[in-house]
């Protein structure tokens, strides 16, 4: 419900859903996302590379980005920047000042705006970095190494706590488990 209303209810649509995806895909926090420079987007687009490496603003620690998954929606957003002839250095460009990337605060003004529309309060500029830890997590079978490694954390207590893993929640998981 997020991406479909990213996609449906904002002048910079294409935009604000791809921040969206880019950010869970790759796990980086909205400040790296924000100052992604398009011309690494399309150098990876083009030359069939499918990594990057940035360092984080946050901790300054190296990080390596994978685009693949999120490959065709850079393809239609790039194509969306060509049709609104917004020329930029920044993957994604403020709409007022193309000159600027788009702020962390007009990302959390936009998501403030999603949980308006779809009627619920737990949206943030860090949810989807938080949705994309998860869906890895649970999707990896619970491989709590990957995820720390992704989301560059320096022990798995953090990321477990990060991923708000309570004890309900490992009872839950626990209660999947056949122990013969």
């Amino acid at each position: 419900m997020v991406q479909d209303t990213l996609l449906d209810s904002f002048r910079a649509i294409r935009r604000n859903y791809t921040i969206f995806q880019v950010g869970k895909a790759t796990l980086l926090r909205v400040s790296d996302v924000m100052k992604l420079k398009k011309q690494m987007s399309l150098i990876l687009m083009e030359q069939s590379k499918q990594t990057a490496f940035i360092h984080d603003q946050k901790t300054g620690k190296a990080n390596t980005l994978y685009l693949k998954p999120v490959q065709q929606d850079l393809l239609m957003y790039h194509n969306w920047l060509v049709q609104q002839n917004m020329n930029s250095e920044w993957l994604f460009p403020s709409t007022a000042r193309p000159d600027r990337h788009i702020t962390e605060k007009q990302f959390y003004k936009i998501m403030a705006r999603v949980c308006d529309l779809l009627g619920i309060n737990y949206l943030g500029t860090h949810t989807m970095r938080k949705t994309g830890a998860y869906r890895v997590y649970t999707q990896s079978n619970y491989n709590i190494g990957l995820v720390v490694h992704l989301l560059n954390h320096s022990s798995e207590a953090m990321t477990l706590t990060y991923l708000g893993l309570d004890q309900a929640s490992r009872e839950m998981m626990l209660d999947q488990i056949d122990f013969g």
